[in-house]
C-alpha cells in the first residue's frame, strides 16, 4: 500500500532521477545478466492465474530492454527459461511458450532494434521449443544478425551445464575432423564453442537475480566466473528501473580484482 502511494505521489520518480544522475557518469557494467525469477509467486500472492505472473514477467522484460538502452549497456542476457523448467506441468509450460511467442511477435515488429541497432540472439536447446516459438526466433534474429551496437541474448530452454557439454561435443567433433589439435584448446578458444561465442564481451561484468534467491541457477556458468552479483528482494513483475539503477549503482562501487 506504501509502495503504491509512493508510486502516485511521484517520489519514485524524483528518486529514480536522482539515482539515474547517481550511475550515468560512474563506469557502468558493459554486459548485464538477469535471472528472472518469482513470476509465479508474485501471482500466488496476489491470488491470480499463474499465466498471469508469467505474462507480467514478459511485460517487464520488454521495460528491462528499453531502460538497458536508455542507459546504454552494451549487452544484455536475459534467463527466461531454463532446460530444468521443462519439468513443470505440461499446462504451465504451454502457457510460458504462448507468452512467448505473442512477446516475439511484438520484437518481429519492433522498430526499436533497427534504431538502436540491437542484434538479437536465443541461446539455448532452441531445438526443444515448439516450432512456431523457433521459427519466430530465427526470423528475429536473422533481421538483426548484422547489427552490433547493442546485444540482447534471450536465454530460453538454456542451461549452463548443456552449453558446456554441447562445446566439448563440438570440440571432439572438430577434433576428429582434424580442424585442431589438443594443443589448440584453452579457456579462450573454448569460449568460440558457448553459445555466447558471438558477443564482443561474453562475460556479464554484473549479474541481477530477482525474488530474493541467491543462487545461480544453471546460468552462464563458463562465464560468470568473475561476475559481480546483485541479489534482488522483489518478485521478478515488481522489478522498476530504480532496482536495476541501485544494482549499477551497488557494482559501480565494488572493486573488481579478478583474483589478484
Amino acid at each position: 500500500m506504501l509502495r503504491g502511494l509512493l508510486e502516485t505521489s511521484g517520489v519514485y520518480k524524483i528518486y529514480e532521477k536522482w539515482l539515474f544522475d547517481q550511475v550515468k557518469n560512474g563506469e557502468k557494467p558493459k554486459h548485464i545478466a538477469v535471472i528472472l525469477d518469482g513470476n509465479r509467486r508474485w501471482a500466488a500472492e496476489r491470488l491470480l492465474p499463474q499465466w498471469k505472473g508469467h505474462e507480467s514477467g514478459a511485460q517487464k522484460g520488454m521495460a528491462l530492454a528499453t531502460w538497458s538502452l536508455e542507459l546504454g549497456i552494451e549487452t544484455l542476457t536475459a534467463y527466461v527459461f531454463s532446460t530444468e523448467n521443462f519439468q513443470r506441468s505440461q499446462s504451465e509450460v504451454d502457457q510460458i511458450f504462448s507468452i512467448v511467442e505473442e512477446t516475439a511477435k511484438k520484437l518481429v515488429n519492433d522498430n526499436r532494434l533497427r534504431e538502436n541497432e540491437v542484434r538479437v540472439t536465443a541461446i539455448g536447446k532452441i531445438e526443444l521449443l515448439p516450432e512456431k516459438v523457433q521459427d519466430l526466433l530465427r526470423r528475429i534474429e536473422d533481421q538483426t544478425k548484422n547489427y552490433n551496437r547493442h546485444f540482447l541474448n534471450i536465454a530460453i530452454a538454456y542451461g549452463g551445464r548443456a552449453e558446456i557439454v554441447d562445446a566439448a561435443k563440438k570440440i571432439a567433433q572438430d577434433l576428429g575432423a582434424g580442424k585442431i589439435t589438443s594443443n589448440d584448446i584453452d579457456e579462450e578458444s573454448f569460449g568460440r564453442y558457448l553459445y555466447t561465442a558471438h558477443l564482443p564481451n561474453p562475460y556479464p561484468d554484473l549479474i541481477i537475480r530477482t525474488s530474493g534467491e541467491e543462487r545461480l541457477s544453471n546460468f552462464l556458468l563458463w562465464q560468470s566466473a568473475y561476475s559481480e552479483l546483485c541479489f534482488v528482494d522483489v518478485y521478478w513483475p515488481e522489478f522498476r528501473k530504480i532496482d536495476l539503477l541501485r544494482a549499477i549503482r551497488t557494482y559501480q562501487k565494488r572493486r573488481r580484482t579478478y583474483g589478484s
